[in-house]
């Protein structure tokens, strides 16, 4: 019964160690993935998005970001708020709020570069 209970034990350590391996080298290779830098967007979808964020984004934000159905987006507005953040709101919307998710128009990237605009970080 003994050598059973140990066998039992070294059996579930050998498989934690085994997830524990497997989990740090898909972390591994999602810090790489993330490192890889996407494709700059072109000039075309740079002033597409703008144009996202005035009319569409002003429809409920107001033209001038300053607010209105929702909150203002204004940068010193946003400025303590991650990029992340905001592209993930931009992407997966507020659930029990008039913001929709938009991922369905947008790629994570985009969805990034949307944020950085509303923070006045794109050139």
């Amino acid at each position: 019964m003994l050598n059973l209970l140990l066998t039992a034990v070294k059996l579930i350590a050998a498989i934690g160690v085994g997830l524990v391996i497997l989990s740090g080298a898909s972390l591994m290779a999602l810090a790489a993935a993330s490192e890889q830098p996407a494709a700059p967007l072109s000039d075309q979808r740079q002033a597409e998005l703008r144009n996202f964020l005035e009319q569409d984004c002003g429809s409920c934000h107001g033209l001038r970001m300053a607010g209105g159905l929702g909150p203002p987006l204004l940068p010193a507005v946003v400025a303590n708020k991650p990029e992340q953040f905001l592209a993930a709101t931009i992407q997966y919307g507020r659930p029990g709020t008039a913001m929709p998710p938009w991922s369905a128009f947008f790629s994570d990237e985009e969805a990034l570069w949307l944020a950085r605009e509303l923070k006045g970080g794109n050139p």
